[in-house]
């Protein structure tokens, strides 16, 4: 494995996110708003928890509701299956799978109708967990956003994301930043295929594509989905072995569609942070999008040490367009990089992208960690483009 300068990855970010005549995308994942702590109580906790945290937060809430003998019981079929220690995506998948096999009868001692208030009441929880507001004006989404509107573009900033919260639209709003995320109308905004499709709004309006639904999505009797309103049966695709057949189903296929669109242009980029690539569906449109356009580029940004992605780094040695940058090191052109170690102090300078630590392996010596990696440091890399 060969050493890499970390700057020289950072320069080619910086060129991209201050240019503006090539199409610019930011895929926002899961792990963003983890960047953005806040206070409850004594604890210092992420804004919007991780897996392991919703786990913990649906575990109790299980616990202490009316439905704790059936939780119990699925949780006793994981300790018989040899899987003790289920996340609340294997949970709400078996949950599901009981309700299809039950029918109107049992399923492994679980009735249809506590499968489907089972169902119900855990996906409310993970809606609650989700439902935040910025607790500042001075947080990476609003940085972000302030380097959207900063710059005058000839194509517009696109953002796609699999999270159901608001903050970055609460964000954008709070910038002044005007955006389009499919929807039109005031009272019950309505989906508008044509206006997606054909795309002829000026490109200071950002475009904002989300992927797994919204929490102020909601579907009426008819099947019809809505942005805001009058608030029914919200239309999210949560965690479960499901999320690939939602996903084929409107709107959800039409803001696919945008990521592949977005894609297929010359020369777009795409910025990907806080996506730890474990959704197949969409692993499939990205990878296939690079292969389909060599003059596309993406970047992926993942949080802590490259072997933790090892799915990834496989992808990115067959897509010389595919780069992996991890704390550690990465994958560029097809090939897998450290950073480097080993230096001396005098000719280590950090910045806000790179970070110099001391060297575990070699007293007195430094080595490089990319902190870019990190959502925030990523926002305050793009608010700094334009000086704000």
């Amino acid at each position: 494995m060969s050493y890499h300068d970390p700057q020289t990855q950072v320069d080619y970010i910086r060129q991209s996110l201050s240019h503006d005549k090539r199409p610019l995308g930011l895929f926002i994942g899961a792990g963003c708003p983890l960047s953005i702590r806040v206070k409850r109580g004594a604890v210092d906790e992420p804004l919007i928890p991780d897996i392991a945290g919703m786990t913990k937060a649906v575990d109790s809430a299980m616990k202490s509701s009316a439905l704790k003998a059936a939780y119990e019981t699925v949780q006793e079929h994981f300790k018989r299956d040899g899987r003790p220690a289920p996340n609340v995506e294997h949970l709400l998948s078996h949950v599901r799978f009981l309700k299809q096999v039950a029918g109107k009868d049992d399923a492994r001692g679980v009735s249809a109708d506590d499968a489907e208030k089972l169902d119900v009441a855990i996906c409310d929880q993970l809606a609650k967990m989700a439902d935040q507001q910025l607790p500042s004006l001075d947080t990476p989404y609003h940085k972000l956003a302030a380097w959207t509107g900063a710059i005058t573009r000839d194509y517009p900033v696109e953002f796609f994301t699999t999270n159901y919260d608001l903050l970055l639209e609460e964000a954008l709003e709070a910038n002044r930043v005007p955006y389009f995320d499919g929807f039109v109308g005031a009272r019950e905004s309505f989906l508008d295929l044509q206006a997606m499709e054909i795309d002829s709004l000026p490109p200071r309006w950002a475009r904002l594509w989300k992927i797994h639904g919204s929490l102020n999505w909601s579907e009426d009797k008819h099947g019809t989905i809505h942005r805001g309103g009058i608030v029914r049966s919200r239309r999210l695709i949560y965690p479960s072995h499901l999320k690939y057949d939602e996903s084929r189903r409107m709107p959800y296929l039409a803001m696919l569609d945008r990521l592949r669109a977005f894609l297929r242009q010359p020369a777009s980029v795409l910025v990907i942070s806080g996506y730890s690539f474990s959704d197949d569906h969409l692993n499939e449109i990205i990878i296939q999008g690079l292969q389909g356009n060599a003059s596309a580029a993406a970047f992926a940004l993942v949080y802590g040490p490259v072997n933790n992605y090892q799915a990834l780094v496989n992808h990115a040695q067959n897509r010389a367009n595919l780069t992996v940058l991890a704390a550690d090191g990465g994958v560029i052109g097809t090939k897998p990089v450290k950073w480097p170690d080993g230096r001396d102090p005098a000719s280590c300078q950090s910045s806000l992208a790179v970070q110099w630590d001391d060297d575990p392996s070699a007293a007195g010596k430094k080595r490089a960690i990319l902190t870019l990696v990190d959502f925030r440091a990523l926002a305050l890399f793009a608010a700094d483009l334009v000086g704000t």
